[in-house]
């Protein structure tokens, strides 16, 4: 619905404007020199979208702005105690891998001495 008021609007205000100029008899339109030619133009095209936006306008509602609303009061529950009783799990055995990071030298032919890394595991 929105769409329709600007669309009908603007169709009327063309069909306004197409029917004023087949209207004028050809002896007006060659006495017009292209200055004032171009000023009617502008003049209607300011007038259309004046009625145009006129019609489009709606008035906003106003922004209300309020309190949050208070936070709940709290409610404290009792626990019930009740006891859980569960299997132990079997332990299993794990194999840990224990590993260390070595520095060392090693010669470049070329280049010279170089410090590298590498990691050992057990």
């Amino acid at each position: 619905m929105k769409i329709f008021r600007p669309v009908s609007g603007a169709v009327a205000a063309l069909a306004l404007v197409t029917g004023l100029a087949a209207a004028q008899p050809a002896a007006a339109r060659d006495r017009l020199s292209p200055g004032a030619a171009v000023a009617l133009g502008a003049l209607g095209g300011l007038a259309v979208g004046a009625a145009v936006g006129a019609a489009v306008a709606q008035p906003q509602p106003p922004v209300v702005y309020r309190a949050p609303p208070p936070p709940p009061e709290p409610v404290y529950v009792e626990e019930r105690r009740v006891p859980v009783y569960y299997e132990r799990p079997v332990r299993e055995r794990v194999y840990v891998e224990r590993c260390v990071t070595e520095r060392y030298r090693e010669w470049v032919p070329g280049w010279g001495w170089e410090h590298r890394t590498r990691r050992v595991c057990n």
